[in-house]
């Protein structure tokens, strides 16, 4: 039994590192029941209703209202459904702040989206890998490939912070007044409002992938 015990408690650590790895916050617990409460609470004051005014239209306690606006029960679908005729609108518009978070794009190898950018008729072929179209800021994950026909070009530059990370070819790359060499399996993370760009071209062709974020006000 104590072997089992310590399996166990190895296991939960285990588990417990994988959830911290990074240093994102975590989502917070009873997060379906927060977005329907502050959902209901929405509509709620759109209608220029009063909590009580709710209560009384969906035949429920005043204070079980307040507990589903505050996400800290989980009523039931009767009660979802009693909330939903009292505010004259289908059940599925309640859950509409849940479906925004769930966000995701799959590219499948080879159908990226081809961008035109700056630097493009230089041979630098820009492949978009993936698109959201909601969130705080906007991710821009970009596979590169600089061929025959492409140049040097070191005068990129635009808000937010950009990674990149060398998968084929042999490139020296500069950011402000600094030049890295760049070989595959090697990664660069900066502030992309310097100038940047692919200063040497040493082995062609030359692959990296390329991630740009930024805030989404500024899209």
């Amino acid at each position: 039994m104590p072997k089992l015990v310590n399996d166990i408690e190895t296991a939960a650590a285990e588990i417990e590192e994988l959830r911290t790895v990074s240093s994102a916050p975590t989502t917070e617990a009873r997060t379906l029941e927060r977005a329907l409460g502050t959902q209901i609470r929405l509509l709620r004051r759109r209608q220029d209703l009063s909590v009580s005014d709710l209560a009384t239209a969906a035949s429920i306690s005043l204070g079980m209202l307040s507990k589903i606006e505050n996400g800290q029960i989980s009523p039931s679908l009767t009660t979802v459904q009693s909330l939903a005729n009292a505010l004259s609108v289908p059940i599925s518009s309640l859950f509409e702040s849940v479906e925004e978070r769930q966000d995701c794009s799959f590219v499948p190898a080879g159908r990226g989206v081809h961008i035109e950018r700056r630097g493009t008729k230089a041979g630098h072929n820009y492949q978009l890998l993936g698109h959201l179209s909601r969130g705080d800021v906007v991710v821009e994950p970009y596979l590169i490939t600089l061929d025959e026909r492409a140049t040097p070009h070191t005068s990129f530059s635009h808000s937010g912070v950009e990674l990149i990370h060398m998968l084929e070819g042999d490139l020296k790359y500069r950011h402000g007044s600094e030049t890295f060499h760049l070989k595959p399996g090697d990664t660069m993370m900066f502030d992309s409002g310097a100038q940047h760009g692919p200063e040497e071209l040493v082995q062609l062709p030359m692959r990296y992938l390329s991630i740009i974020i930024y805030p989404r006000n500024h899209s």
